[in-house]
């Protein structure tokens, strides 16, 4: 009589199966893909372009005040629409209980400069001690020369 031997090591799959762990990373790609462009703060402003804009980082703050100016001269304070007799007293009201009173304004290119003037003004009017205006920096190699240099036409 002889023993059978079973032999269960040699049927175990030792193998990683990537599969579901594959799945799970797209899953959660796609997820961070579309939240992404909702996590922006405030509303979106095609901003004026300089050659030296100064480093704002404080704007970026989750407790940032930003007041934006839309190109048909809408005023935004954070998310919400605010009519701009309005804006001086809802600064106001969120300065109250702040020790750094700074706001910046995020203005559109196109808006018209009265909009911009009158929202500066009723901000300043809250009692503000720094006014930041948001910019963005011109791409490199992007501005023209001056006119009356030689090979572009001028004098």
């Amino acid at each position: 009589m002889s023993l059978n031997k079973r032999n269960e090591g040699a049927k175990v799959n030792s193998d990683i199966n990537v599969t579901p762990m594959v799945d799970v990373m797209l899953v959660l790609l796609i997820i961070f893909m579309v939240i992404t462009p909702m996590l922006q703060k405030g509303v979106s402003v095609d901003l004026a372009k300089v050659n030296n804009p100064t480093q704002m980082p404080d704007a970026d703050k989750e407790d940032a005040l930003i007041v934006a100016v839309m190109r048909d001269g809408q005023v935004f304070f954070g998310n919400d629409k605010t009519p701009p007799d309005q804006l001086t007293q809802k600064v106001k009201d969120r300065l109250a209980n702040r020790i750094d009173k700074r706001v910046f304004v995020r203005a559109d290119a196109r808006a018209k400069f009265g909009s911009v003037v009158a929202v500066v003004d009723n901000v300043r009017a809250a009692g503000v001690d720094q006014l930041g205006l948001l910019t963005d920096q011109k791409k490199q190699g992007t501005t023209p020369p001056p006119p009356g240099t030689p090979g572009t036409g001028g004098q």
